[in-house]
């Protein structure tokens, strides 16, 4: 734990960097060995996918913006949520212009989605609780089980939603 600490540390991240502490503690407590292959759609340098690849699970970043730590699996490309059939689950912590991708994503995977801007509708100005309400309704129009939940990270931007595909 002190060398993960370490290791984020030596990297300049945006926002709070205990967030990949606590996605990963989340990981293990909610899913334990339940889940193997994750998405960690526009995960930036890839700091969420090495620590949860070193817990066992096989993590890889989805960002078309490509400059991922070394030695973490990446794919240079945007996210589209019929990339969710090859995964257990799907993170999306804070995953800007793929907010909607990730979403759509919760109707086929678990996902686990922390917004921070809106790009969900990009027609109306939404803050944190709106965008999140804004989402909690199309998962309602689509049947979709979930869970908003607080993660124990500086926020504003700390709420999330944890979701199941509908039933059959």
């Amino acid at each position: 734990m002190l060398n993960e600490q370490m290791s984020i540390h030596r990297h300049k991240f945006h926002g709070d960097p205990d967030r990949f502490q606590t996605i990963v503690d989340f990981v293990l407590d909610k899913y334990g060995k339940k889940v193997r292959y994750i998405a960690d759609v526009a995960g930036g340098q890839g700091m969420l996918s090495r620590m949860l690849n070193k817990k066992g699970y096989e993590s890889e970043v989805i960002d078309p913006r490509g400059y991922t730590l070394k030695g973490v699996l990446s794919r240079t490309e945007g996210y589209k949520s019929d990339m969710a059939d090859y995964y257990d689950l799907i993170i999306g912590l804070h995953p800007d212009e793929a907010i909607q991708e990730v979403a759509h994503s919760a109707l086929i995977r678990p996902t686990l989605l922390v917004p921070c801007c809106n790009f969900w509708d990009r027609t109306q100005k939404l803050g944190r609780d709106e965008l999140l309400k804004s989402i909690e309704k199309y998962y309602d129009d689509n049947d979709v089980r979930y869970k908003k939940i607080i993660l124990d990270f500086k926020g504003p931007h700390n709420f999330g939603l944890i979701s199941t595909p509908p039933l059959k």
